[in-house]
């Protein structure tokens, strides 16, 4: 394959990254509108009544639970005071030190035994819904009282087995980790726009 062949199948490759990704965006939003609704007012509860959200997640999905604490905290898109939010992902001497005396599968779940109190709500983030540490966080919040909205993809694994009635599964369907990420991004998108427009109004 030529150079100018070459150029024009990568052009062609990525403009097909683009136009799969809007196609699956599309399509999640037809079962996944419902539950984030339910997703927001189960946070907007919390953070009403003083409560704080957790986050949680591995490689990718840990930064993304990162980045919805920081929009919580910080802000998204509407000046207002800052919002109860901890991402469980970013304690180096937590995360190691309970790795490494016990287990890494209890990096989420003691901190949730910590610092969790009843009524608040942990996000928990896993494409593949196999995440044993996630999973191990879900059933400590359960244990707690603790609401939990888990984002997951591939048909929820295990992860959304351990889901009671009362929490919510937002499950991207695709099985491509990279398409499920990205519908993850607006999904928390979504919840950060919603618990401002739940909270504050409509703005625009």
């Amino acid at each position: 394959m030529g150079h100018a062949e070459q150029g024009a199948a990568l052009a062609a490759r990525i403009a097909g990254h683009f136009s799969e990704s809007a196609s699956v965006k599309l399509e999640a939003a037809r079962s996944l509108v419902e539950p984030l609704a339910r997703a927001v007012a189960m946070m907007v509860a919390a953070l009403a009544s003083g409560g704080k959200i957790l986050a949680c997640g591995n490689g990718g999905s840990a930064a993304d639970a990162q980045h919805f604490a920081a929009e919580l905290v910080n802000r998204f898109e509407t000046e207002r005071p800052p919002l109860a939010a901890v991402a469980l992902t970013t304690d180096t001497s937590t995360l190691t030190s309970i790795a490494n005396d016990y287990d890494f599968g209890l990096v989420f779940e003691k901190q949730v035994r910590a610092i969790g109190r009843k009524g608040d709500v942990l996000l928990a983030i896993s494409t593949s819904g196999n995440s044993r540490n996630v999973i191990a966080a879900v059933r400590a919040s359960q244990d707690l009282g603790i609401g939990v909205v888990a984002l997951t993809g591939r048909g929820g694994g295990t992860l959304a087995q351990a889901l009671g009635a009362a929490d919510v599964q937002v499950c991207v369907p695709h099985r491509s980790t990279a398409r499920i990420q990205e519908v993850h991004l607006l999904a928390l998108h979504c919840m950060c726009d919603g618990i401002d427009f739940q909270m504050l109004g409509a703005t625009k």
